[in-house]
């Protein structure tokens, strides 16, 4: 006989001192996040980060410009979130960052999420208003959440310059954190013409020019894309990046050793995902690859909880799902990939490379 449930009696009934302490914690995990945003957005950890010593929630409430009761309450919560450590000096609390909020809550930091967090606030938040419907429907939720056609999906997700520039500044935090692990993942070095499809903000690019030194990486993206990339991303000191616009669907793919597809083919369906790999297929020189970086469910399904979360995201916000390794596999094998393998990082994006035959 199965052992009961915690805390639920021999009848099915819940016993006496059970607690839901799991579901209570899932039902207020919105106000962590929205506590998290709003720090940000408000500028507490900019604020102390520049102060360079404690500060009081009487100062820090001046400088960002809200009331004293308000700040009071965001900076203790923030403190039991442990993003904030607590200085008591003659019965007066003053607050200053954890190193944790210093490097990836601040928008000076190099590896700041600070864009991402933004575009999380903003963009995501909004479409998981609409998760119910997006379960029910099957089909994400931009036209409910923004009101706008999601008929062209990268159309709706660049739906202005300024929300295509906060998805490019997400990228690039992504990539600043992730990146250097998926591009080393496998031993890219035989590869010297590279070109990341979907290449964004060229973080990606820059990962493998620096762990690379003898490759070149052309990015290939919407021309709206490249043309802002080149504006606020990728320097002429970068000179082994460069450019070439198109649609990744319907134009000509530059002829490359390797082609990077990162988080892009959890956008699409099987369908469309096969169409594009084909695509990449018949561009790629012989004895070339292609290399996936996605976020890997476990081959059970039944993990990682992080990634199930994000193929949840990708009904509410796109066309695709987040897969498993073999199901990536079976993609590159039906575009005519062979010897396929995947690696795990240990963080958020895996990496998954398949091989073009000589």
């Amino acid at each position: 006989m199965a052992e009961n449930q915690e805390g639920a009696s021999s009848e099915g009934k819940p016993a006496a001192d059970m607690y839901p302490k799991k579901i209570l914690e899932y039902m207020e995990g919105f106000l962590i996040s929205k506590t998290v945003f709003s720090s940000c957005e408000l500028g507490v950890f900019d604020v102390l980060l520049a102060a360079e010593r404690p500060l009081s929630a009487e100062e820090i409430s001046q400088a960002i410009g809200a009331s004293l009761d308000g700040t009071e309450r965001l900076l203790a919560a923030c403190a039991g979130l442990q993003l904030l450590n607590t200085h008591r000096d003659n019965g007066q609390v003053c607050y200053s960052n954890t190193e944790q909020a210093s490097v990836y809550l601040t928008r000076s930091s190099p590896v700041s999420l600070y864009q991402s967090i933004q575009y999380s606030s903003r963009t995501i938040y909004l479409c998981w208003h609409y998760l119910t419907d997006a379960v029910r429907e099957g089909r994400n939720q931009y036209e409910k959440a923004f009101g706008v056609s999601s008929n062209d999906l990268f159309q709706a997700l660049y739906r202005s310059d300024e929300e295509m520039v906060k998805f490019m500044q997400l990228m690039n935090s992504i990539w600043n954190i992730c990146g250097k692990d998926v591009v080393t993942a496998f031993d890219l070095s035989p590869f010297k013409i590279i070109c990341d499809l979907g290449g964004c903000s060229g973080a990606l690019a820059k990962q493998c020019t620096s762990a690379y030194p003898e490759c070149t990486v052309t990015i290939f993206d919407l021309p709206k894309v490249v043309c802002t990339s080149r504006e606020h991303f990728v320097t002429e000191a970068n000179q082994r990046i460069t450019f070439h616009e198109g649609d990744f669907f319907k134009d000509p793919l530059p002829e490359a050793d390797l082609y990077i597809l990162a988080r892009i083919l959890h956008d699409w369906t099987d369908e469309r995902g096969i169409e594009l790999l084909t695509r990449v297929y018949n561009a790629c020189k012989p004895g070339g690859a292609v290399l996936l970086v996605e976020a890997l469910l476990h081959e059970d399904g039944t993990g990682p909880v992080t990634v199930q979360l994000y193929s949840l995201n990708m009904l509410v916000q796109t066309e695709g799902r987040e897969r498993t390794a073999a199901q990536y596999a079976a993609l590159l094998t039906a575009a005519g990939f062979s010897g396929t393998q995947h690696r795990l990082t240990g963080k958020i994006y895996d990496a998954v490379l398949g091989h073009k035959e000589t």
